[in-house]
C-alpha cells in the first residue's frame, strides 16, 4: 500500500496558555508569567500528526466565523492537510482551550464552540470521501450522535474506524458495536464500558467486546489480537519537556502505519509519540517522517 488516506473527524480549538506563580483565588488578580497560544483540539491534533508522517489527511469538522477560526484554517492548510469539508459556522464561536499552568499543575477550562454545532448531516455529506479513505479516525469532543454516524459510513463503507475514546465517557452499545478499533487509556476504558476504574487492565480489554489498543505513558501499550492474546510494545526513552497531545501523536501516527500490522504500527507510533513530548505545545513536538526515521535509526 502507498500512504493511506487518513480521514480525520474531529475538533479544531486554540489553547490559550497563562502561566502563573500560583493559582489565584475567587476574586484575586494575579500578574501573570507567561503567556502562549497553540493550535488544538484533539481531532486537528491528530491530523497534523498524520500530515507531518506523510500521508493525505482530511479534517471533516468546524470552525466558527472568527479570527480564531480563520487562523485555526490557515494553520491546518499549512500542515498540508484538506480542509475542504471543515465547516464555517457564523453562529458559534471556534473551540479553544484556556489553560492556566502553576505548582507543576495545570487548571483547563474548555468551550467547545464550533466543535459542538456540527451535526450527523454535516457527517453525512462528507461520505465520499469517508468511502474513498483507508482509516477512519475520531475522537470524543464532537457530539457523539456525529460519532456514531461517522462510524456507520465507515461499516457501510468497509473502511476501519478507530475510536481513541478521549474526553472519556460511556460509549452507546451501538457504537462499540461498529468500532474496529478502540485507543483508549486504561482510566478512558473503564469509563467507556461503564465500569469501575480500578477494573484491572486485562479484565477491562477482555469485557469490551472489540480490539483495544491501550496507552500506559511510560509502560508502553497493550493490546489484544483476534484470539484474546495480549501483546505489549514498550515505549522510548527520552526527557519529557510537555506530555500534552502524546496521545494524540500516537493515535494519529497509529493510523498511519496501521496497514504494518498492529507490532510494527504500534513501535512507530510509540517513536511518535515519544518525540512529541521533547518539545512544548501539542502539536510542536510531533514529528515528521525522517525525524521518526532517524529517531528510530538510532534506537536499532
Amino acid at each position: 500500500m502507498q500512504t493511506p488516506k487518513i480521514t480525520v473527524i474531529g475538533s479544531i480549538n486554540i489553547d490559550l496558555v497563562t502561566g502563573s506563580p500560583r493559582f489565584p483565588q475567587p476574586g484575586e488578580t494575579l500578574l501573570g508569567t507567561s503567556f502562549d497560544r497553540f493550535m488544538g483540539g484533539k481531532g486537528a491534533n491528530q491530523a497534523v500528526a498524520a500530515a507531518r508522517l506523510g500521508t493525505e489527511v482530511c479534517m471533516i469538522g468546524a470552525v466558527g466565523d472568527d479570527g480564531f477560526g480563520r487562523e485555526a484554517l490557515a494553520h491546518l492548510q499549512a500542515e498540508g492537510i484538506n480542509t475542504d469539508r471543515i465547516k464555517t459556522l457564523p453562529d458559534q464561536p471556534t473551540g479553544m482551550a484556556n489553560i492556566t499552568v502553576a505548582e507543576g499543575d495545570n487548571h483547563i477550562i474548555v468551550v467547545s464552540g464550533a466543535n459542538f454545532g456540527i451535526t450527523p448531516a454535516d457527517i453525512e455529506a462528507c461520505e465520499a470521501r469517508i468511502a474513498e479513505s483507508d482509516v477512519i479516525l475520531s475522537q470524543l469532543e464532537i457530539p457523539m450522535d456525529c460519532v456514531l454516524a461517522a462510524a456507520k459510513l465507515a461499516r457501510k463503507h468497509n473502511k476501519p474506524f478507530v475510536l481513541n475514546p478521549a474526553p472519556a465517557q460511556k460509549l452507546p452499545a451501538e457504537l462499540l458495536g461498529l468500532v474496529t478499533l478502540l485507543t483508549p487509556n486504561a482510566y478512558e476504558l473503564a469509563i467507556s464500558l461503564g465500569l469501575p476504574e480500578n477494573t484491572p487492565v486485562e479484565e477491562l480489554i477482555k469485557q469490551a467486546g472489540v480490539p483495544v489498543l491501550m496507552t500506559r505513558g511510560s509502560e508502553g501499550v497493550l493490546y489484544n489480537d483476534e484470539n484474546g492474546n495480549l501483546h505489549t510494545q514498550p515505549s522510548f526513552k527520552v526527557t519529557p519537556v510537555d506530555t500534552t497531545g502524546a496521545g494524540d501523536t500516537f493515535n494519529g501516527a497509529f493510523a498511519v502505519f496501521r496497514h504494518l500490522g498492529m507490532k510494527e504500527a504500534t513501535r512507530k507510533a510509540n517513536a511518535a509519540a515519544a518525540l512529541s513530548v521533547t518539545k512544548a505545545g501539542a502539536q510542536s513536538g510531533m514529528p515528521t517522517a525522517a525525524e521518526l526515521e532517524a529517531f528510530l535509526a538510532k534506537q536499532a
